[in-house]
Order: C-alpha cells, then structure tokens, then sequence
C-alpha cells in the first residue's frame, strides 16, 4: 500500500488529516465536533478505534474542538509537545495519564514503518508544531499556521513527495475585507497565517524533481478562493522560472467542508 492520506477538513472552521500505511494510521489535528469527525472517518473508510496516535499541532480550537470527547470514545493516545498539553488541557476535558503522551518538538516516532518527525513553526501559540511524515522514501509534509516560511521550516519539509501548504489569504481581499484592523495585523504577521504569494514564494524554492504534488489548505473563506490562490501559487512559481506540466507537478485542493481524495504518497 505504501503511504496515503486525506486530509478531512482544512480551513478555520477545523483541520483533520488521517496518514495511514500497513503498519499504522495517525490523525493529525482533531478540529471537528466528535460527529462530524465521526461521518468523515465513515465517509473516508476509518476505523477510528484503529488509529494508532492522534497529534497535535497546536491548541487553537480549529485544531483540538472534538479532540477530547474522540479520544475518550476511542481509548486514544494523543501526542503534543508540553507546552502545548499546558495550554490544550483545560479545553479537552479529563484523558487518561497514560493517554497522554509527550512529544517534544524536533522528535521523531516510529509508529511499525511509519515515522512522524515534528517540526516548529513561527504561530501565535504556545509551542506549534508541523509533521512530516516518512515510509521508507516516501515522504509527506503538513505545513500549515506557519506565520512566515523560516529557513528551518524549509529544511524540514524540504525532499518531500507530497506537501500540505498553507494558502491562506489574498492579501488585498484581506485589507479590504470586514476584519478590524488588529485581527488582519495578526493574520499579516510573522505568527498569523501564510498568503498565497508567500505560499508561492515558498513552493518556488522547495520545487525538486522529487515534489509531485502540492495541496493548498486552510484557505481562508472569508479573503481567499482555491482557483485566486492556485493562480497567484502557479504565477509566483512561474515568476522564478518554474514552468511545469500538470503530469510533473500539481496543485491540489484542500476542503472545510468535505474530505479530499485518498492520495498515495508514491503515486506519480
């Protein structure tokens, strides 16, 4: 089977991603009420009782609303650096101790064949995290809440096959949008949100042969839309002289309101 994923929700209204191979599945994130996550693991053929970790990125409620009630349900062990079981605890309700499993930023476990190495990015949490996920040579990296690209964040997900990139704002439907001005200073900021020319920029120096597929997620609903940020990704790209053809490379989407796709990390 080798690796695959779906990523069942992106956006600001919850994030969920299952990666799973033959030895393990992991859950990323757990931003949906218990129901919801619970017709998506259906929807998606998931047998929540069988998933292996659930880890977490960070505290924000779009990460962690159902999480507390799924893993009481399910009997499942959760994964989050300390930081971030100091500021998540108090949200999610009573865990087991023995569920609750400290991952420190920058480590890596192995779940069988499956590895999960954590990464720190620049967000206005306690301490936040990325997950970049191995099998063998496959590799697939989460890279979303990023307040700006910083050189270890490129380091870290850089050689993947399969990446999950935030996209998540225009920045003049941002300016112009309904937001008072201190919540669109936040998004701006090196700890708020990436735009889509900063995805752009970024995919333009993380572009290698081995780099099959990118996913655009956490689109904003309110100051974006998935054909205005494939577009100005696919320009920037093409300012710093990527030219691509959609058999070498493709942009994806990314939902808030339905799942994508099982996607094969190996598959061309």
């Amino acid at each position: 089977m080798g690796m695959q994923f779906t990523v069942l929700s992106s956006g600001s209204t919850g994030n969920a991603t299952v990666i799973q191979n033959e030895t393990a599945t992991v859950l990323v994130d757990v931003g949906l009420s218990m129901k919801r996550m619970n017709e998506l693991f259906e929807e998606q053929g998931v047998q929540p009782a069988n998933i292996d970790a659930v880890m977490i990125t960070h505290e924000h409620s779009d990460h962690i609303k159902g999480l507390g009630a799924l893993a009481r349900k399910y009997d499942l062990p959760i994964y989050a650096n300390e930081a971030t079981w100091e500021a998540l605890e108090k949200h999610i309700g009573n865990i087991a101790e023995e569920k609750k499993v400290v991952m420190q930023t920058g480590e890596a476990l192995d779940f069988g064949t499956l590895r999960v190495e954590s990464y720190g990015i620049s967000h206005d949490a306690a301490e936040p995290v990325g997950y970049c996920f191995y099998d063998g040579e496959e590799k697939l990296s989460l890279a979303t809440d990023l307040g700006y690209m910083s050189d270890k964040v490129k380091a870290a997900i850089s050689d993947s096959d399969v990446l999950v990139l935030e996209s998540n704002h225009d920045v003049e439907m941002l300016r112009m949008g309904r937001y008072p001005w201190n919540i669109k200073r936040r998004i701006l900021s090196d700890v708020g949100h990436l735009s889509n020319e900063a995805s752009g920029e970024a995919l333009s120096q993380l572009m290698t042969a081995k780099l099959k597929r990118t996913y655009l997620a956490h689109l904003s609903r309110e100051h974006n839309l998935m054909d205005l940020a494939k577009m100005t990704v696919r320009d920037v790209m093409e300012d710093h002289g990527h030219f691509f053809k959609e058999k070498e490379f493709e942009l994806r989407d990314t939902y808030y309101d339905r799942p994508t796709p099982w996607d094969k990390v190996g598959k061309p």
